[in-house]
């Protein structure tokens, strides 16, 4: 039996706007808020019990924000990675981005690279991958 992977948990300065900055940027939902955590999962994602256990274990993962004092000093070790789909405009979703708060990234990453280092507004990065339909 393996474990389930529940959730990526953010370490942040502003809770609350930065929970809502990657809520909208995915189509999450919040489902719980209060000042040491604000969690957000997909908005297909089901928020009741579930009994079965292959039933919970085939629900995605959601996104826990919690507060820390220090401010980020260094690169992730762990990143998001987001794609685009085929149909979709992947320099549209970056201007999107960009216009809402993200800041373009250079990581060390090289020019020819088939996708985009992004930060988010506190700073993490994350990238957007070539479009792909899987």
């Amino acid at each position: 039996m393996a474990l389930r992977w529940y959730t990526v948990v953010i370490d942040s300065h502003d809770i609350a706007a930065l929970s809502r900055w990657w809520a909208e940027t995915l189509d999450f939902r919040i489902i719980y808020e209060d000042e040491h955590e604000v969690a957000v999962i997909p908005r297909h994602a089901s928020v009741d019990h579930i009994e079965e256990a292959d039933a919970w274990a085939r629900q995605p993962q959601g996104l826990v924000f919690v507060p820390v004092p220090e401010g980020k000093t260094v690169k992730n070790r762990l990143h998001i990675d987001l794609a685009p789909h085929t149909s979709q405009d992947r320099d549209a979703e970056i201007a999107s981005l960009l216009q809402r708060g993200a800041t373009l990234a250079d990581v060390g990453q090289d020019p020819d690279v088939t996708w985009t280092v992004l930060r988010d507004p506190e700073g993490n990065e994350f990238c957007v991958l070539s479009a792909r339909d899987r």
